[in-house]
Parts: structure tokens; sequence; C-alpha cells
């Protein structure tokens, strides 16, 4: 089975959850990305990795069309009946990997990918991808929780993520999304960091994580050294704070 589809089967599920989930339906970094789109009068946009369509249902108001595009059947039906409900009419969805999107060459006016390419088997094809299917000039934003670039801290949040979640691949460096949008053919214009609190009764409850992992999860919380413990601000019931990064890129 290749991870495509692992990670459709293992969300097909939860779809509902991530429709409904305030952690994705929220935030600040959110907000920035609506903002760089209020006003520009763009024609065609590409949700990337759309999950439960929070940023399709923001860009849709600012934009001639929202192309959201996922692996996950499920997903995409929820996002369908979903901009139904909200009078979303210029959303429609497309099945798809980030790694080989069906879609042509150079037909957006922005990309747009939120809290997804810590799941994609190749971050390196999906963003090759996406600058594939962008407009020369093309507006690129890129969101998703990063790795601390401290290589200890990185190997404890890439260990829970997993046990949490087995689709999950790597959350990637600040560092290393710089260099993977810029080989892909990204010019990087600015890039925004803030903090993201994970309440982790909902965190564990939204990927449906059996009660044994849970308790393998909170053991490595209450093993982890003191410096991983301060670092991701873990609280008594387990909750912790990630990074999250917002990279505005525009398409060379």
């Amino acid at each position: 089975m290749t991870n495509e589809n692992f990670a459709a089967q293992s969300y097909a599920p939860r779809a509902s959850a991530y429709v409904t989930s305030a952690v994705h339906a929220g935030g600040a970094d959110l907000d920035q990305m609506e903002a760089l789109l209020a006003g520009r009068g763009l024609g065609r946009v590409l949700d990337l990795g759309c999950g439960g369509g929070h940023v399709s249902y923001r860009a849709a108001p600012h934009v001639g069309a929202v192309v959201a595009v996922d692996v996950t059947p499920t997903m995409l039906e929820g996002v369908a009946a979903e901009a139904a409900r909200r009078g979303l009419a210029n959303i429609t969805v497309r099945q798809g990997a980030a790694e080989a999107l069906p879609l042509d060459d150079a037909g957006f006016d922005a990309v747009l990918c939120r809290f997804t390419a810590h799941h994609w088997a190749d971050v390196q094809a999906g963003l090759r991808e996406a600058r594939r299917v962008a407009k020369p000039g093309a507006l690129g934003v890129f969101i998703d929780t990063v790795a601390p670039e401290a290589r200890a801290l990185d190997t404890h949040l890439q260990a829970v993520e997993l046990l949490r979640d087995p689709s999950h691949v790597r959350n990637y460096a600040a560092s290393e999304w710089r260099a993977a949008l810029v080989a892909a053919g990204w010019g990087v214009e600015e890039v925004t960091l803030r903090r993201l609190p994970l309440g982790f009764a909902a965190w564990i409850t939204r990927t449906q994580t059996p009660p044994e992992v849970v308790a393998a999860i909170q053991r490595l919380w209450a093993a982890a050294p003191p410096a991983a413990r301060a670092a991701f601000e873990v609280t008594a019931d387990y909750s912790f704070t990630l990074d999250n990064a917002v990279f505005v890129v525009r398409a060379g």
C-alpha cells in the first residue's frame, strides 16, 4: 500500500472531526492567509491537501474559484457538503495526491496549503507539483507545524506525532521548509512563526488514537527531559505547544 493510500484509509473515518475541528477552523495563520487574498481579484485558487476545507471556506469569498484537492474521498465529500451548506458555489473538489496532482500546468493564480505537508510521502515532489500547476508569479501560502531545529527536540516530536497518527511522515524544521521551497521553484518572500497550543484530549480524540497508544504518548511526555518539556510547554494534562509557520512565496 502506498503512503497516499494509507493516509486516505487512515483519515476516511475521521473526516467529520476535521471539518468541525476548532484548531483547523481558526487561527491567526488562517487570518493571515485570508488577508493575503482579499482585494487581489484572484481567479482560480488551489487548496492543496484541503482536509476539512477551512482554507477553501475562507478563500472562496475573495476569489473566482477554489479547487479543493485531497487524497481522502470522505474528506472531499465533507468539504462539498459544507461548502453547499455555506452557499459557497465556487468551491469544487478533486481527489489526488500532492505528489501527482490531476491538474494542468500553470492553471492557478494562487496555491494554498495548510496542515497537510507533514503527511506527504515526498514533500519535495509535492512542492514541485504545486509549482507546476501555479502560473508564473502566482502567490503561494504554505502553512504547517514545524519541528525544532535542535535534533533531540525534533526526534521527540516525531516520535509523539507518529504514535498518535501512523500516517504522519515528518514535521520539517523551518530551515528545511525554506530549502525545499526554493529547490521546487518558489521564491520565499516572508516567514511568520507563531506558537500553536494543542489540547491533548482533543488532539488524540480527533485521530481516534487507541487508549494503549495514548498511554504510550503520555509516558513519553512524562519521561521527557526538562528541556523538552519546557520547549513544548507540556502541561499536567499532557497538552503542549508547537511552532506553526506561514511561508508566503512566489512562483518563480
